[in-house]
This record gives structure tokens, sequence and C-alpha cells, in this order.
């Protein structure tokens, strides 16, 4: 799993029919302070994330395991919503 920060959105008209109705938003990678690195990716959507959003996502087959992504051609999905991360008995993000 990676924590990653939602940085936009991205829309897409003609693309493959298993994707049709699926929201894809553009993830950067980020430690756990929330502080982003490395280049931008789009992760399938299947939590209703936002734009700003600390967010958990895994990439590789492990993207397709999802009710939103069962057999359907993904890389990266968001799987889940941030709300707190506790590191070494500290606080270092809460929503």
């Amino acid at each position: 799993m990676i924590i990653a920060k939602v940085i936009g959105t991205t829309v897409s008209t003609i693309k493959d029919e298993k994707l049709y109705g699926l929201k894809l938003l553009i993830v950067q990678q980020t430690n756990e302070n929330g502080e982003t690195f490395g280049k931008p990716f789009v992760a399938v959507d299947s939590v209703n994330a936002g734009v700003g959003e600390l967010v958990l996502t895994c990439a590789g087959s492990s993207a397709r395991q999802t009710f939103a992504t069962k057999d359907t051609p993904v890389d990266a999905v968001i799987m889940a919503v941030i709300d707190s991360l506790v590191v070494e008995d500290e606080v270092v993000f809460r929503k």
C-alpha cells in the first residue's frame, strides 16, 4: 500500500467499456507527514475521495481486487481515505 495525496482529477470520454462510471483521480505519493514526492499517477477511486485528501492506494494486480475494479484494466486504485496517521506514538496527520 502507498500513502498518497489526491492532487487532481481527470476526465476521459473515450475509454475501455469496463472503466465507464469509474472516477479517475490524480494522486502523488507522500511521506507520513503528507509531503509529496515522485511522479503523479492516475488511480481509480473506489471510495469517493476528493482533491486534497490523504488516501491509501495499491498498484499492480492488487489494484484489481476491489469491488469496483474487479476484472478491469487498472494499475492503481484508491481503496481508503486516511483519517489519521500515528508514527512512533506521535500523531503526524489527523483529518
